[in-house]
């Protein structure tokens, strides 16, 4: 069964998203980086408007996420 989680966009760098879990700081491991374009057309928002969302999104093989949903 797979799990969903709830992560937060950092920002952009470059084509991509840094995306980290939404817990506190302290809990966080580093960020994750994801096609923006792809981030965003999953969940309906221009690829600039991500920073800062919550996001929720599904945790699959090699700990990398999918199915980006708003939180």
């Amino acid at each position: 069964m797979s799990e969903r989680v709830k992560v937060k966009v950092l920002l952009l760098f470059g084509d991509d998203a840094e995306i980290v879990a939404d817990v506190p700081a302290d809990e966080r491991d580093e960020p994750a980086r994801y096609p923006a374009a792809d981030v965003a057309a999953a969940v309906g928002l221009a690829p600039e408007e991500l920073p800062g969302r919550t996001l929720t999104a599904v945790v699959g093989p090699g700990d990398r996420l999918s199915g980006w949903r708003l939180a």
